[in-house]
């Protein structure tokens, strides 16, 4: 039986231009692109899914517009009020990654909540990057590092891949299997650059509000037909001659 990936990663993108394309200000594109989110979690949990992680918000993302961010953000204080309960109660547990200092308190607060309320949850992982950018989790990795050879804790030469991988974001997550990009941009701008780098990439014409079960299915199909290697030669990983 084919194999249904562990972890998703999905850069949302479209949503702009999906509401530009109907005349609509791009905020209504952010409304239907939490649709699109909830319609992409119900499946990832029905299939088996064990965590979907979802680009929410970048940390370049408070370059846009004022007004479009003030209306992110209201979109975001929504969401939290209208989907946390239905993901508990659907046994979703939700987690944010990211730094969170640059949102409001009240934000900041109900993500803590959130957090809190679906702890013990085991069906699936939803987990949120706002706020969040792959230089900067690589970096605050390296300052917590940093600040234990200053103290004496660590030498330098003990700094190594599993002592940072162990300070990143989602160092208790599993890497992500598939990375799949929608929107029809090919590139993972600042996405889970540690994480990713074994992920196999989708990229999808289709804009974030349109995007569903199908389409994920057809991310997944594409990923069940590659050869995941992780450095090895195709023998190797097959088990045939000369590996």
């Amino acid at each position: 039986m084919p194999t249904v990936p562990e972890h998703i990663a999905i850069v949302m993108d479209g949503n702009g231009r999906w509401a530009e394309r109907r005349k609509r200000p791009r905020t209504f594109g952010h409304q239907a692109g939490l649709k699109a989110l909830r319609r992409t979690t119900e499946h990832c949990a029905r299939i088996g899914v064990r965590t979907l992680t979802v680009f929410a918000f970048s940390s370049e993302n408070w370059n846009r517009p004022e007004r479009e961010i003030k209306r992110l953000m209201e979109l975001f204080m929504r969401a939290l009020d209208k989907e946390v309960s239905a993901l508990h109660e659907n046994g979703v547990r939700v987690r944010f990654i990211g730094d969170r200092h640059a949102f409001p308190g009240e934000l900041q607060m109900n993500m803590r909540q959130a957090e809190a309320l679906t702890a013990s949850n085991q069906k699936m992982t939803l987990v949120v990057a706002a706020n969040y950018g792959g230089r900067w989790d690589i970096v605050q990795a390296a300052q917590a590092l940093a600040r234990q050879v200053a103290t004496g804790q660590l030498l330098p030469e003990d700094v190594d891949h599993d002592r940072l991988a162990a300070r990143l974001a989602l160092a208790d997550t599993p890497d992500p299997d598939l990375l799949i990009r929608t929107g029809g941009e090919m590139r993972i701008s600042n996405f889970l650059l540690w994480q990713a780098a074994y992920a196999e990439l989708y990229f999808t014409e289709v804009l974030w509000p349109d995007f569903g079960a199908e389409d994920l299915d057809r991310a997944i199909t594409a990923y069940q037909g590659r050869e995941r290697r992780f450095g090895l030669t195709g023998q190797q990983v097959r088990g045939g001659a000369g590996a």
